[in-house]
């Protein structure tokens, strides 16, 4: 074990992490198995797995089906391209099912490795379509403060969310950030997404692109009638809309895809994650047939955009195999009991704890909020890091989850797998009890 530490001190360079706590302390955990809800480390100690990993072990750890598929593509085909139209039956199926649970008329996917691909190939597309059509200035990507595509060149740039511009900077040009509707009402947030718009004219906008639910941002869900206004407005102007389902597609908000939660249907959607519950790296982009028939009818020679692993065979068959699993196991169904169950538990939180202010969910995706004075929604000093003092109870608890500290605002996320039953919800919700109430007491807040 103390040799792992010191080896993943020396080579391993981790993303998203703080590489001087690396350097000081190690690796926080060394995980060793994955079963059902559960993370297990190299010292026995079991955790659940509160957040999915990364959102995305939709399906829970340990399940042989996806191994077994894997391996037996693998034996038969493990890799060829997909460039220069070559093809390969997994792809192809995979293609046809997700066309077929997409709403609406999404019926052509573009593969990619993962969610900032997925992203970054959405945003050249849609410049693409309007390129083709002789209208080269429509660039213009409008995406939502707060909003997280990924850390690609594109997806950076895009995403609302500061920090991820500090290490390089924008990567691209022609991004800009109307207001997120999480903080002002759907009146306010759809002014700004005009006035962002007519800034420079609709004529140079490309796309609009959200996410149906802000998940790195603190779990945001929007108003009821957010996201038909934004499309709304799309039509108005003549502009593209894309939603961002890498997190919120299959299964995981109690729908198929987010989106099915307000009844809206854009002209693009991305998805990763959740397409294989992370047994590979898979993503994509569905277009719909007027998009598609553009490419088909004006794209002249090569489309000089793609990925090594677009389509790759083995990831197409795992993902085949995921969404027979979520389909034949009713998991979207449980995900929307389960996560009616687990808001519950939150609402009883709030009435229990003083520090605990909003609480949300839809389905699995679900988020406290942790305040000074929930009457006044006062909150906590960002030096105090509360969110992040619970977070660390919990792990204490065996319970893995993540804090999202935005300004001042203290926000614990929950996604966990969707197979979770009442049981194991009601453990999740009694050691996160027992966490705030630690550091609560902590703090010195009156109760």
């Amino acid at each position: 074990m103390e040799n792992l530490i010191e080896l993943d001190k020396k080579h391993f360079i981790h993303p998203t992490s703080s590489i001087q706590q690396q350097q000081e302390k190690g690796a926080k955990v060394i995980f060793e198995q994955g079963e059902g809800i559960y993370l297990t480390d190299k010292n026995g100690n079991a955790y659940i797995d509160a957040m999915s990993s990364l959102w995305n072990v939709n399906i829970g750890h340990g399940r042989k089906e996806l191994a077994e598929a894997a391996a037996k593509q693998m034996e038969k085909l493990a890799f060829s391209s997909a460039f220069s139209t070559f093809s390969h039956e997994p792809a192809i199926k995979l293609a046809e099912k997700i066309a077929s649970i997409a709403p609406g008329h999404l019926n052509a996917v573009f593969f990619t490795s993962g969610g900032s691909e997925s992203n970054d190939s959405a945003i050249k597309l849609v410049r693409h379509y309007w390129r083709i059509q002789d209208q080269p200035n429509r660039r213009k990507i409008i995406s939502l403060k707060r909003g997280y595509h990924g850390v690609a060149a594109g997806s950076t740039s895009a995403t609302g969310i500061p920090e991820f511009w500090g290490m390089a900077g924008h990567m691209m040009t022609d991004f800009t950030h109307a207001e997120s509707p999480y903080e002002s009402s759907t009146e306010q947030a759809i002014a700004s997404l005009r006035q962002v718009i007519e800034a420079d004219g609709a004529e140079k906008v490309a796309a609009v692109l959200v996410e149906p639910v802000q998940g790195a941002g603190g779990v945001l869900i929007p108003p009821d009638d957010y996201l038909q206004e934004v499309k709304n407005v799309c039509e108005e102007y003549g502009v593209l809309f894309i939603l961002d389902e890498v997190i919120t597609g299959f299964g995981r908000t109690g729908k198929m895809f987010g989106m099915e939660n307000w009844g809206v249907v854009p002209d693009m959607i991305t998805f990763a994650k959740g397409v294989t519950s992370g047994y590979f790296p898979l993503g994509g982009v569905v277009v719909s047939d007027h998009i598609h028939e553009v490419l088909k009818e004006k794209s002249k020679g090569t489309l000089f955009h793609g990925f090594t692993y677009s389509g790759h065979p083995a990831a197409a068959a795992v993902g085949l195999r995921n969404i027979e699993i979520i389909e034949q196991e009713n998991l979207v169904e449980n995900s929307r009991k389960m996560g009616s169950f687990m808001l519950e538990g939150f609402r009883k939180l709030k009435g229990n704890l003083d520090i605990v202010g909003e609480v949300r969910a839809v389905g699995l995706l679900g988020a406290v909020e942790l305040v000074q004075d929930p009457v006044t929604n006062k909150h906590f000093s960002p030096d105090l890091q509360v969110a992040a003092q619970v977070i660390e109870a919990l792990h204490e608890r065996g319970v893995i989850c993540r804090a999202v500290s935005y300004g001042d605002s203290d926000i614990i996320c929950f996604a966990p797998p969707i197979i979770i039953d009442e049981n194991q919800v009601n453990t999740m919700l009694e050691k996160l009890h027992d966490s705030i109430l630690t550091v609560q007491k902590q703090l010195g807040v009156a109760f």
